[in-house]
This record gives C-alpha cells, structure tokens and sequence, in this order.
C-alpha cells in the first residue's frame, strides 16, 4: 500500500464531499477522514495531528484545505504531498468577515438552510445536469452537521491565518485543483499560492466549479492518482 490519505471536507462537509476520491483511492491508499469542527483554523489541525497516521498524504477543500495547510506548517515532516481544492491561502477579508457574520445570524434563526445556499449558490457550480444534484447533496451535508458546526466553523474561516509563509517555505510536492467556473475563488488567488509553492502545479478543472471533486469527480480523481503516483515536482 502507498502512504495513507488524510481528506479534510471543507465548509458544512461530510465524508461524502470526497466519496468518489475515497472509493477510487481506496484501492491503493488507506483513506482517512477528518471533519474540522472547532472554532479556529489551529485546533482544527492540532486535532487532526492526534489521530493522523505517521506520515501522510492530504487532500482539502475549502476551510479543509486552509487546516491542510495549517497541518503543513505544523508537522511539515509528517506530510508526504498535498493537494488543495478550491483553498484560500490569504486570511478571510475585512467584508467577506461581515458577509460571513450576516450568514451566521441567519443560521442562529433557524434559516441555515438559506445561509448555506448563501455560502455555495448555484452559480459557483457550473452549469452541468448534475448542479442541481451537487447542491443537494451540499445542503444534505449541512442540515445534519447543523447550526453548531455552522458556527463554528465560519468563525475559524473568519480567524484563519495567513498561509504565505508556510507556502514558500513548503518542500513537498502540492497539487492545487481548481474548477474553471468557481466564482467564489478567483482562479487568480489560485495562481498566486502555486507561484509561492516551490514543488507546485495547479490544474485547471473543467466543466466544474467551487465543488471541483463532486462537480468532476472523474477528472479529479485522475488528477490526484496521477499526482500520488508521481515524482518530485521541482521548479
């Protein structure tokens, strides 16, 4: 077997997010699975260190991929590769802040239904016969973590620390993911953390979104089996 996967799920999240990687995966790697539910970014890959094997592969979306990072600036020997799907690595903006805090109120009046079609609307999805299965499978997710995880972990999104440093300081070999029609992610702030990573490459999915591995769950697995089983990437 090759080295385990740790798959971190990002906002409102479960183990279905990465269903499709973990099944495909499977077959080669030991797959794990760690949901991040405290309320800042630096617990959430504390936590993930104490059950996490030895040494391991990551792969996160979104808030999994920001505690990927923070996990990689932690224990950066225990981290065999990594790939970073729909990931920020710059701290949450002055008004995305504020946008965030309106959502959580919302989700505090029992309107977290509302919040998180906020947080993932259907134009963030690119428009396949499959978006409106993605966005349903999304608000599922939601519902059952429910208004506390909600909470919780919009406030680590709002306290997230700037990764910059850990990403020039990286030496393993990172894959970053990001679908063509994501529009809460500019591809740019994409291209902007490949360039800090020294051993990094960035693939454009298409006919996908901010859901990248749900939206394309065949041409990101490829991606990702592709990337696990080969070299050091220098640049």
């Amino acid at each position: 077997m090759s080295d385990p996967i740790l798959f971190i799920p990002g906002l409102m999240q479960d183990a279905r997010a990465f269903l499709p990687q973990i099944v495909a995966l499977g077959l080669r790697h030991t797959a794990q699975i760690y949901l991040p539910v405290q309320d800042n970014v630096e617990k959430m890959s504390e936590a993930a260190l104490r059950h996490a094997p030895p040494r391991f592969a990551l792969v996160g979306h979104g808030l999994g991929g920001d505690v990927a990072l923070d996990i990689l600036r932690r224990a950066p020997e225990r981290v065999t590769r990594i790939v970073l799907l729909a990931t920020d690595p710059l701290a949450e903006a002055p008004q995305m802040a504020a946008l965030r805090e309106a959502r959580m109120v919302a989700a505090q009046s029992g309107r977290l239904k509302s919040a998180i079609a906020e947080d993932v609307p259907a134009s963030a999805l690119a428009d396949t016969p499959d978006r409106g299965a993605v966005l349903a499978l999304m608000q599922d997710m939601a519902l059952g973590l429910g208004e506390g995880v909600y909470l919780r972990q919009c406030r680590a999104l709002q306290r997230r620390p700037d990764q910059q440093r850990t990403l020039r300081r990286a030496t393993v070999p990172a894959l970053l993911l990001a679908g063509l029609a994501d529009t809460i992610l500019p591809l740019r702030r994409q291209e902007f953390a490949r360039d800090l990573m020294p051993s990094s490459v960035l693939k454009l999915i298409e006919d996908a979104g901010h859901l990248p591995m749900l939206e394309a769950p065949d041409a990101v697995t490829t991606a990702i089996e592709g990337f696990l089983a080969g070299p050091m990437i220098l640049r």
